[in-house]
């Protein structure tokens, strides 16, 4: 039975190194680039930027004449009685006459008060708006993104760590049983030797399902098959200096999104008091038009039939001014200077909040390099540890369980090395989308 489970545990480790072979590498580069083209979340933010830069169009600014044309046409038929002052009644039935018309109708405002002048610019400031909102929703995007991927990472270099613990604890599994067959050591060595296997062996396999489904999240956020799985992820991390990053938070305020977009906000609202100013000043239209009518009218008592056909150009100049509106006008101007008022506040208000949070990103990302450090330093020493307690079980000088202690603390050191130098990675992340600069570096 030991050997089938010996041929059994030869034969997956086989499987899964031809599997491991079989797998392509997903670089950090190939992720984003693929989220940037086919991630559902970007696709919508590009569409609304498409839609603003629509707007702004001189075809959507009130510029342009209207040119529109009529056409109609009529057809009557009625019986007609005729009582004369003199002479005989007159009766007539089934008496036709048409009309027909079609004309070409221009018109243009020369002057609306500025009001269109403001609108159009205000148009422009709004597909620039949209442009950092797609920006604002792309970098959450790559944030999410890598920090799936990060977490991919971590998970493969525990599942990596989890596979060397699992056949450190094999060996002592045959170790006890070469021990126990020699009379070396009793049966409960052997046992727990057996459960560690088993405990070993769970841990590995509930990581590995991990990190399936970790894989599959990923695969949403770059819209491809969910159940893609033969990919691996790299797993080295690079940090920037500390003098780059003392730049990047020098000219946060600069490159910050949220501040970018709040002060395209205040332009508008800037822009919202001048059109509504504009109902102060008159507005003056010009319009134009071809016109074609022909009528015809059935013979009466007293005269004959007729056709009418008249065709011709007209043309006019008007201008409106509400001199008073009963004070609609002055009530949108005075909305709309508290509403830039409260833009100029909510700047404030945001400025103090990036400032705060990117002091708290700074201290939270120092504080995570110093606990990779620690856990670089704790690794060594336990490795150390783990080292000269093998030497000292091969010898018989420590217990099995010793042993076991010196293992689970090496595998929880590790561990907590990949925990620390990924949660560095991201912090670092964090804090370069705070000073508007994570898509301006290399991850």
């Amino acid at each position: 039975m030991k050997l089938k489970i010996s041929l059994f545990l030869l034969l997956l480790s086989v499987g899964f190194g031809s599997l491991q072979a079989q797998e392509q590498l997903l670089t950090k580069e190939e992720a984003i680039s693929r989220a940037l083209e086919e991630n559902f979340g970007i696709k919508l933010a590009r569409n609304e930027v498409e839609i603003a830069d629509n707007n702004q169009s001189v075809l959507n600014s009130g510029y342009l004449p209207s040119l529109r044309g009529l056409a109609g046409a009529n057809y009557d038929i009625n019986d007609r009685f005729t009582e004369p002052e003199e002479g005989d009644d007159f009766r007539q039935e089934g008496v036709e006459s048409n009309r027909y018309n079609a004309s070409i109708n221009l018109n243009y405002t020369l002057f609306d008060g500025l009001g269109r002048l403001y609108n159009y610019k205000s148009l422009k400031e709004q597909y620039y708006l949209s442009q950092l909102e797609a920006r604002e929703t792309i970098e959450n995007t790559v944030l999410q993104i890598m920090s799936v991927y990060y977490e991919l990472a971590r998970l493969s270099e525990n599942a990596r760590v989890l596979r060397e613990i699992l056949d450190i604890s094999k060996n002592r599994v045959k170790r006890a049983e070469y021990q126990f067959e020699y009379g070396q050591a009793n049966k409960l060595v052997l046992l727990n030797a057996e459960v560690d296997v088993n405990n070993d062996s769970i841990a590995l396999i509930e990581t590995q399902q991990q990190l399936r489904n970790t894989k599959r999240d990923l695969n949403v956020l770059l819209n491809r098959d969910v159940n893609t799985r033969e990919f691996v992820v790299d797993t080295t991390v690079n940090f920037i200096s500390e003098l780059e990053l003392e730049s990047f938070i020098a000219s946060a305020e600069e490159n910050n999104v949220s501040l970018l977009q709040v002060d395209k906000n205040i332009t508008l609202s800037e822009y919202d008091i001048k059109v509504s100013k504009s109902g102060y000043l008159p507005s003056v239209d010009l319009t134009g038009s071809y016109g074609w009518n022909k009528n015809r009218s059935g013979a009466s008592a007293f005269f004959p039939g007729s056709t009418t056909t008249t065709d011709g150009f007209s043309a006019g100049v008007s201008l409106t001014w509400d001199i008073f509106d009963g004070g609609r006008t002055n009530v949108q101007v005075q909305n709309a200077k508290i509403r830039n008022q409260s833009q100029e506040l909510i700047k404030k208000q945001i400025k103090k909040e990036i400032e705060r949070d990117i002091a708290n990103a700074l201290g939270n990302y120092r504080n995570k390099l110093y606990i990779l450090k620690v856990q670089e330093e704790n690794v060594a020493t336990n490795l150390n540890n783990f080292n000269r307690s093998r030497e000292q079980y091969k010898l018989g000088r420590i217990t099995s369980i010793e042993f076991r202690q010196a293992q689970t603390n090496l595998l929880d050191a590790r561990t907590s090395l990949n925990l620390a130098k990924y949660d560095a990675k991201l912090a670092e992340l964090q804090l370069l989308q705070l000073t508007g600069q994570l898509l301006n570096v290399n991850l």
